[in-house]
């Protein structure tokens, strides 16, 4: 018997990891407990970059929290077996080989995935419409596969303007560093050096400009590299929720020939 038509296909629930070393290890050179001074380090010159990198920055610093968000949402939802369970299509063929099984096999199978929606509603159709012609038929899994697709391609979108959008706040960062430059100029400026401007300001503007362009990148790349990576997989998944699709409609039309 198929999992899904039993309720074993919905993933068991894992126990905890259990061990005498869970959560952060104690420092053996710092038998008191005292924190590692390279973690205080990393995270004192972290926020000093930060800092110095001024306000431009934290437009970026959120296009990396969602596009992180959006990463790990992508990879738990397209997981093959919430998507395209292999052994699906042949399970739902067996159950149907003596007829269009009844509401309730229709709707476990529903829940089971993706491709599982697109062929209950295959079944439903004949459910609601015993005489449903093959138009009838196709013009139904037509559009449950085309809201499969849009399940699938959700948040890609938000994904792909980040990977746009991040060069160019750190461009704008740029751009907000060399008017910090030009304005270092000014000889009028208190505690300027005459032919170089005021060197603290120099040395800001140009940090703003480096940090912004450098986080613009760092932001950028990883997210034009995810969002490819997730798109050939939901093109990939369509492709063969389509053939899936088309043979689940030749064995639905040959299994009521007779009664049409």
């Amino acid at each position: 018997m198929p999992d899904w038509l039993d309720g074993m296909g919905r993933g068991r629930m894992v126990g905890p990891f259990r061990g005498p070393h869970m959560g952060l290890r104690h420092n053996r050179s710092h038998p008191q407990g005292h924190p590692r001074p390279v973690a205080l380090a990393w995270s004192s010159d972290l926020f000093s970059i930060i800092q110095a990198a001024g306000w431009p920055i934290w437009p970026l610093i959120a296009c990396s929290v969602l596009g992180m968000a959006l990463v790990i949402e992508r990879f738990v939802s397209l997981k093959t077996r919430k998507i395209f369970p292999p052994k699906l299509l042949d399970e739902a063929i067996m159950v149907s080989r003596n007829g269009i099984p009844g509401p309730d096999v229709v709707k476990q199978l529903e829940q089971n995935s993706v491709l599982g929606t697109v062929l209950a509603t295959g079944f439903r159709t004949y459910n609601v419409n015993p005489r449903a012609t093959e138009d009838d038929l196709r013009a139904s899994l037509e559009g449950a596969g085309r809201e499969a697709a849009a399940k699938l391609q959700r948040y890609l979108g938000a994904l792909a303007t980040i990977a746009s959008a991040a060069p160019l706040l750190g461009l704008l960062g740029t751009v907000i560093g060399m008017i910090e430059i030009f304005g270092s100029q000014a000889v009028d400026t208190v505690g300027a050096v005459p032919g170089m401007g005021n060197p603290g300001q120099l040395a800001h503007g140009i940090s703003i400009a480096l940090y912004n362009t450098a986080f613009g990148l760092i932001i950028a790349i990883p997210a034009l590299i995810f969002w490819r990576y997730f798109r050939a997989r939901v093109d990939s998944y369509l492709l063969s929720m389509e053939l899936a699709a088309e043979r689940f409609a030749r064995h639905l039309l040959s299994l009521r020939k007779p009664t049409l």
